[in-house]
């Protein structure tokens, strides 16, 4: 099992290689997902997701698209977007496990990614996002 740590973690490399890892077999934890980044100019950023969000809220709620605004379910999607669209696909989602912060049963045991951090101002981090987006953190520790 890899337990990878996303503080500061550019989300498009963290995914693929989250994706490249589940493909190989391999369990994944991911932890501190809302301090993942994704670069690029903020306001642009979030007008692409909120178009995203708005096109999912027109759906039909029961069938879909669904698109999620929590932190944890973001970086999720994101991955799940790289992955086979098989039932091979699904199975490799399984071994998938993304937090908000450390559980208690795997401080210590995350591996921080070796990126690249964008200039400051460059990025927007997947809680500020969220949190535009309407998601409120209802129970912090």
């Amino acid at each position: 099992m890899k337990v990878i740590d996303a503080d500061m973690a550019i989300l498009g490399r963290l995914a693929s290689e989250v994706a490249r890892e589940l493909m190989k077999g391999e369990r994944v934890v991911i932890v501190n997902a809302e301090k993942a980044i994704i670069s690029g100019n903020p306001d642009d950023i979030y007008e692409k997701y909120k178009q995203r969000v708005d096109r999912a809220d027109l759906a039909n709620p029961r069938k879909g698209p669904k698109f999620p605004r929590r932190p944890d379910m973001l970086v999720k999607r994101t991955i799940k977007g790289m992955l086979p669209k098989t039932s091979r696909g699904k199975q490799m989602l399984r071994n998938l496990k993304v937090y908000m912060m450390v559980p208690k049963e795997y401080e210590g045991k995350s591996e921080k990614m070796d990126i690249n951090i964008p200039k400051k101002g460059d990025y927007i981090t997947i809680e500020e996002l969220s949190t535009r987006l309407g998601w409120t953190p209802h129970n912090r520790r």
